[in-house]
């Protein structure tokens, strides 16, 4: 499953990363979006675009088609 498939309210993990865009990949490491980080998403835009997640004690904004990028499964 894809981050940008994700309800908001649920509970995630990350998984991995995609690897068709180096840049983006580095931008996501560095902002701690790392494989086997739980995540909450919190809210969805009323356009779907962007979405707001809530990792590692903070909230981080992600475009839908960077959220695609990122492969996750459920948390019970």
């Amino acid at each position: 499953m894809r981050l940008s498939e994700v309800n908001p309210g649920t509970r995630v993990r990350i998984l991995k990363l995609g690897r068709q865009d180096p840049a983006l990949k580095k931008r996501l490491l560095d902002m701690g979006v790392l494989s086997g980080e739980p995540v909450t998403v919190e809210r969805v835009a009323p356009l779907g675009d962007p979405l707001e997640i809530r990792i590692r004690g903070y909230r981080l904004s992600l475009r839908k088609e960077e959220a695609a990028e990122i492969t996750v499964e459920v948390l019970s």
